[in-house]
């Protein structure tokens, strides 16, 4: 049975070394962490090589090493091929931190659910009463949303008190977008324009010239033309050139991840021949994982 301390430096070693990239890690390395004497740790060192949970590297450039029993005692996978599991704050992703494990531990509980998160790297960077947002995990697309109401720094455990769980459905962009795509004519007038979007109950659609999309209008863009009187230019005038497009295969899930970092609401699926098939929203994938379509 390990100790609190020697499970604290033997998390701090096997944080350290996934961030080293395999290098040995020096017992200063790990004091300086966990704000320790570095003979505190090397005495702690010599129990953890005796019982097989650490190796030490001689040489100038030695240190220690975890072995795979100290990742199988610590429950944390010791796989270099593992998919990153992100913690973001305030919609920022944490730097050196991951999800190893989610249990949840009050489902059965009214009004509760709880989730402790077993983490990978320093979880020291936040605080209780911390806002944030793990996920999506790999296989189900998990994603949570929590308040931190609990910080174990020996287990390395996170304790949430959920406030959302969403799972994105394995689905693609094709199963959820509007494959009637509705399009503008370059040379169309702002007025005629608005009466489409406003008519059909759309928020923008794509402008077409000679058979290809060369940008797209939204209401924001004509609300602003016309405040800036422009409300006799054409489409082709006003509108965005900033068009991203989605291979029709695309999951749900990365599409998403696709609008968060291009900040914009909507994308134009197309086919493998790089034709347009359909136009996805924002709200459309909302409403997917929400289960309303």
């Amino acid at each position: 049975m390990l100790t609190s301390v020697q499970k604290e430096i033997l998390q701090s070693l096997i944080n350290l070394y996934r961030k080293s990239q395999g290098k040995s890690i020096k017992g200063e390395e790990i004091a300086e962490i966990m704000n320790r004497n570095p003979g505190t740790i090397r005495n702690q060192m010599q129990s953890l090589r005796s019982l097989g949970l650490v190796k030490g590297v001689p040489g100038p450039r030695g240190g220690y090493k975890p072995t795979i029993e100290a990742y199988h005692t610590l429950n944390i996978s010791s796989t270099d091929k593992e998919t990153l599991v992100p913690i973001f704050k305030g919609g920022n992703l944490l730097k050196d931190i991951s999800v190893a494990k989610i249990e949840f531990t009050s489902i059965p509980h009214p009004g509760e659910c709880e989730a402790a998160i077993k983490a990978v790297g320093n979880i020291k960077q936040l605080d209780l009463g911390d806002k944030i947002r793990v996920g999506p995990t790999p296989v189900n697309k998990l994603v949570i949303n929590g308040v931190v109401v609990g910080r174990d720094d020996m287990d390395n455990i996170l304790l949430l008190d959920t406030t959302n769980i969403r799972s994105i459905p394995k689905k693609t962009v094709l199963d959820v977008a509007t494959q009637d795509l509705i399009t503008l004519d370059a040379d169309t007038n702002m007025k005629n324009a608005a009466q489409v979007l406003t008519n059909e109950g759309i928020e923008g659609a794509p402008i077409t010239q000679n058979g290809e999309i060369v940008g797209i209008l939204t209401l924001s863009d004509i609300t602003k033309a016309i405040a800036h009187g422009k409300e006799s230019y054409t489409v082709d005038e006003v509108m965005s050139h900033h068009i991203i497009t989605v291979n029709q295969d695309v999951m749900i899930a990365d599409a998403i991840e696709i609008m968060n970092k291009n900040k914009i609401g909507r994308l134009i699926v197309v086919n493998h021949d790089e034709k347009p098939v359909g136009i996805v929203t924002r709200t459309d994938l909302l409403d997917k994982i929400a289960g309303l379509k």
